[in-house]
């Protein structure tokens, strides 16, 4: 199955407050001092733009990294904390409404005191199901019981859109059960990443003792834990094969899983899960054999050491402060090198975003999002996809044929802008003083209100993001390019800047997500969202030779001592920024209608519009943390999705007087001229 292909990490961010009290950047537009004029543009564009920003701010204690999305998201939580403040205070909402759940589940979360007293126990029921695991064969109906809670273990089941039928709703296995961020961390034996398993261990252990093993039998039954844990991680596929929708797309039927896959009741298993299946689309069928193998060679005794684990590892938010202290200590200290966790109503106001996302959506926007600004949207999308309908005629790589392919999936783009038409509804009972109940029955709904799609029409107007995230996204299956509010003020949208900074910034993200549909895997669905090639042999092969350019630019650079970007991982993600940097260009450019817009602070409106797009890259991150995107993020660093895409433009040398030979300049052959 696809998904959604995001502007940058999905984070919790959100708009500047109107009327609440959070304070909005004082200067719009490019502020000169956050330039550093001691750096030449044409040699490191990045630092020109960003220097004085980067040397004025220090990383907080509690962040791994600070840049523009952390910033914004700062200030969106403070409108968020106090639409939860006074919803909360109050006792006396109509029971079932948006306000009641909204703010009971927040009072739940805050009130430690409660949480605390009543310690493991809620725990209980999770850990009878578990250790009801006596033999190997029971463990189909056990895995069953605890994915339908929304425990995680072993493997993933889902539902969405067929790749290849995308108004049917299809069933999909995918490959999951690691505790560490990626399977690398299991298999790679440089120094650091022996050192982090090493901790890993230590990590699991002190959970276990938290839960009352003695420190002996915890140590030993965390050993069983990355013993297990690294068995799947051999058998799991890289993010980059992961990145292959059609090797990805292996539909077959229960009994053909059944022959692929033996040892594993998986029949059992759908059966417990509630589900009748036709057939389902199997992700990465050897790691399904490899998993059926180890369930049948894995002793039950050590199934339920690793399910115990997982179970405390997805709880450990909503426990007594001790196993959020602990797992902090390792997520976020060893992985991240973050000194200090977030205060709590922080964590409590991100886990509600996570699980009523849209009921305290509907609260936001009320007060955060004018409409002005979706009208204005609207109009910057219309004239980035006539700009790329231009480009795309444009280009003398492409045949007519495919050409007018193209043209036809960009015109049947959807567009979706601030929030949903229709919100969702959260039919679970929210109670104020049962934090790990509230979430869990979250957790529990939303597992059985996406099992209920299975045989359904896709709906297409569902969002993958909710109405304060600071992000946007293109999703193939849907052919919809996404913009929720939280994106659509300073840095990225300010409607007191010139349209030169405007175009730069958001409209780089418009474009961006816009060139996600013809990006290595995007490309590769068509106007209505199906898997299905439309292109000519010889025009792949012409678009093959570009992207791997790319793939060599990315692959040269090195943010860590050591560590490279991964070039093929982060492939579609270069794609966009550089074909939406340049669709942004020439939509801003024929705004200006042949017109001159006049110098400001010295800049010319072209030189503008890449500041406007360099700004919102500014970044500052914890090495550690930058250490595991490097793994597990399909986007490049800050730095290189501002000097990549910009080194590779022809129109920022123009705007810039860049000469050949600099390295803001790469020589033409080496330059991966796609849009």
């Amino acid at each position: 199955m696809a998904s959604p292909f995001r502007f940058s990490l999905p984070l919790a961010l959100g708009l500047a407050a109107i009327g609440l009290g959070a304070q909005a950047p004082t200067h719009h537009g490019i502020d000169p001092a956050n330039l550093d004029t001691s750096v030449k543009p044409c040699q490191d564009f990045y630092h020109f733009a960003n220097g004085g920003w980067l040397k004025s701010h220090t990383l907080p204690a509690d962040k791994a990294m600070l840049g523009s999305f952390t910033e914004v998201m700062d200030r969106n939580r403070e409108i968020l904390k106090q639409i939860l403040d006074e919803t909360s205070a109050k006792r006396t909402w109509p029971k079932g409404s948006v306000q009641q759940k909204v703010g009971d589940f927040f009072a739940s979360g805050m009130d430690e005191k409660a949480i605390e007293k009543r310690g493991l126990a809620p725990m209980k029921p999770i850990f009878a199901t578990i250790d009801g695991l006596k033999y190997t064969k029971e463990l189909p109906a056990v895995l069953a019981k605890l994915h339908n809670e929304g425990i995680p273990g072993g493997f993933g089941f889902y539902v969405g859109p067929d790749d290849k039928d995308s108004n049917r709703n299809l069933g999909a296995f995918h490959q999951g059960g690691l505790g560490l961020p990626d399977r690398d961390y299991y298999l790679n034996n440089d120094a650091r990443t022996k050192d982090i398993r090493s901790k890993y261990v230590a990590h699991v252990a002190k959970m276990f003792e938290l839960a009352g093993d003695p420190a002996g039998l915890a140590e030993a039954r965390a050993r069983v834990v990355l013993d297990l844990e690294t068995k799947m991680a051999k058998a799991a596929w890289s993010r980059v094969e992961l990145r292959d929708p059609q090797k990805t797309y292996n539909k077959m039927s229960l009994a053909k899983l059944g022959q692929e896959a033996p040892g594993f009741d998986w029949a059992l298993y759908f059966k417990d899960r509630g589900v009748k299946l036709g057939d389902l689309n199997v992700g990465q069928p050897s790691y399904a054999t490899a998993f059926a193998k180890l369930a049948t060679d894995t002793p039950a005794i050590e199934w339920r050491t690793y399910l115990r684990w997982h179970a405390l590892h997805d709880a450990a938010s909503v426990l007594p402060k001790a196993f959020g202290a602990e797992n902090f200590a390792f997520y976020g200290k060893v992985l991240s090198g973050t000194p200090e966790q977030e205060t709590r109503w922080k964590r409590v106001e991100g886990m509600e975003d996570g699980v009523l996302g849209e009921a305290l959506g509907q609260l936001y926007v009320k007060v955060a999002f004018p409409p002005e600004s979706k009208q204005r949207m609207l109009q910057l999308v219309a004239n980035l996809r006539s700009a790329l309908h231009d480009r795309i005629l444009a280009l003398d790589w492409m045949s007519e044929a495919t050409k007018l392919q193209a043209i036809h999936k960009l015109d049947a783009f959807t567009v979706k802008i601030g929030y949903p038409d229709k919100w969702k509804t959260y039919p679970f009972d929210v109670k104020r003083n049962d934090y790990f109940g509230n979430v869990l029955r979250a957790s529990s709904y939303q597992v059985h209100h996406n099992l209920a799609k299975l045989g359904k029409p896709v709906d297409r107007t569902e969002w993958g993001m909710t109405p304060p995230t600071v992000n946007a996204y293109y999703n193939p299956s849907m052919n919809e390019i996404v913009f929720p509010a939280g994106i659509l003020q300073p840095p990225f949208f300010d409607p007191k800047a010139d349209d030169a900074v405007n175009y730069g910034a958001i409209g780089w993200v418009i474009g961006h997500e816009m060139t996600h549909g013809f990006d290595d895997q995007g490309r590769q669905f068509d106007a209505q969202g199906n898997l299905k090639n439309w292109w000519t042999p010889a025009d792949i092969k012409a678009y093959q030779a570009r992207t791997d350019l790319m793939v060599k630019q990315f692959d040269a650079y090195e943010p860590l001592k050591g560590q490279h970007v991964n070039g093929r991982l982060t492939l579609g993600e270069n794609i966009a920024d550089l074909g939406g940097m340049k669709i942004a260009y020439a939509a801003f450019m024929k705004s200006l209608n042949g017109k001159e817009p006049a110098k400001i602070d010295g800049f010319t409106a072209e030189q503008r519009f890449f500041l406007g797009a360099a700004t919102i890259w500014r970044t500052l991150i914890r090495d550690a943390a930058a250490s595991v995107r490097l793994k597990v993020d399909p986007h490049s660093p800050a730095q290189f999705r501002v000097n990549g895409p910009m080194s590779d433009l022809p129109e920022f040398y123009q705007a810039w007087g860049c000469k050949p030979g600099c390295p803001m300049r790469r020589p033409k052959a080496e330059r991966p001229a796609i849009w």
